[in-house]
């Protein structure tokens, strides 16, 4: 993961702000904490400090997991649909009510 641009310019530093995850309600909080935890150790000596934080910022942004949990809870059902312990309609859990929270 690169944090500084390939081509340092002055259009960088002005347009670099504008991309951000802090208008998102989901990963704003991640995304601010990597941040301070890089700006008190610097980038070189932060990305060994902090890798924890970058990396739930990078699960809070790209869902590995939860797309690989995903992912393997369908091909179960799958399996059990092939093997016959599911009929074609309990292949998916009833959803909730509409008005459920």
């Amino acid at each position: 993961m690169s944090l500084t641009p390939f081509l340092r310019l002055p259009l960088t530093d002005l347009t670099g702000c504008l991309i951000n995850h802090q208008t998102y309600d989901k990963c704003g909080k991640f995304e601010m904490k990597m941040m301070e935890c890089f700006e008190a150790y610097g980038l070189e000596r932060g990305k060994r400090e902090c890798a924890d934080l970058i990396s739930d910022f990078q699960e809070c942004v790209g869902m590995q997991k939860q797309l690989m949990r995903f992912h393997a809870m369908r091909n179960e059902r799958y399996k059990q649909w092939l093997m016959g312990e599911r009929k074609g309609q309990e292949f998916f859990a009833e959803s909730p009510r509409v008005d459920a929270y």
